[in-house]
């Protein structure tokens, strides 16, 4: 009867582990090319065009038996907080100096796993229409996060409307400002803002990616924007980012691999046109 019993038991165990295999739910460890499990793999992602491209890899993966789970969020903090906690397996929202800026204000622990693409960042129209004409004392928003603030003065330099010191670098601030003959006054707000307050100053510098959330197009809507072939295209290439260590999982790399396709190059480029820039 004991030895009964004892079957029994162990029967039951069995059952509740997928076959005797183990738990085979967590996309972090598993290797799915060894195991042949189907794992599922948690990205956070903005919505345009970061969610947009990685739908388009969703059956690609599942032939890889990946399931792509994508979770949406609308800041640029959270995201990253979730792929430190181990919440999410990784995301795709950020270009690289950010990401390195993040880890070194937040002591997280996150690297590249890939880059994908480049969003050249533009001056929009608010109040006043013409980079020509601008008037004395013009209000210019622009994302008050480091690396992205450093970003859109760098453009307003190469535009001629500021003049930085030498050593100002991608993480320039106001406080850079050698000449400003334009007496412009910058004004600082989270990057997902300012399409919502455009009207409200005389031009605003606005990432691709928020453009495009708003309606706006950014190669016919913008005034003037990155060069594609500039040196910020390598620092701002966008990335999928993953905690220190996951960078050579398996279901990490298919992933990878399936953004960097030839597929997913021509979806890229068809419907962005010139807005987002495939960097593979």
């Amino acid at each position: 009867m004991k030895k009964l019993l004892a079957l029994a038991m162990a029967l039951t165990l069995c059952l509740g582990l997928a076959a005797c295999g183990g738990d085979t739910t967590d996309a972090s460890t598993d290797d799915t090319a060894q195991t042949g499990e189907t794992v599922t793999l948690k990205v956070g992602a903005t919505p345009a065009p970061h969610q947009e491209i990685l739908e388009q890899v969703v059956d690609n993966l599942a032939e890889q038996g990946i399931t792509l789970e994508i979770v949406p969020y609308t800041d640029y903090n959270t995201p990253n907080t979730a792929v430190e906690e181990g919440e999410n397996d990784a995301n795709y929202f950020q270009h690289i100096t950010y990401m390195e800026n993040f880890n070194a204000e937040q002591g997280t622990h996150l690297v590249s796993a890939g880059a994908i693409h480049y969003e050249p960042m533009g001056i929009y129209a608010g109040k006043s229409t013409s980079l020509d004409e601008i008037p004395d004392g013009a209000v210019i928003a622009v994302p008050n996060d480091a690396t992205n603030e450093g970003r859109a003065l760098l453009l307003l330099q190469d535009l001629g409307i500021i003049t930085l010191s030498e050593d100002a670098g991608l993480e320039a601030t106001k406080n850079d400002i050698v000449d400003n003959p334009h007496n412009i006054d910058l004004q600082e707000m989270e990057a997902a803002m300012l399409p919502q307050t455009i009207d409200e100053v005389d031009f605003s510098i606005i990432n691709s990616n928020y453009a495009l959330q708003a309606g706006l197009d950014p190669t016919t809507d913008a005034l003037a924007s990155e060069d594609t072939q500039s040196d910020a295209a390598q620092a701002y290439a966008n990335v999928i980012a993953v905690k220190e260590g996951n960078e050579n999982n398996e279901a990490i790399k298919a992933l990878v691999a399936a953004l960097q396709s030839d597929e997913i190059r021509e979806f890229i480029e068809t419907n962005y046109n010139g807005s987002v820039v495939p960097m593979f």
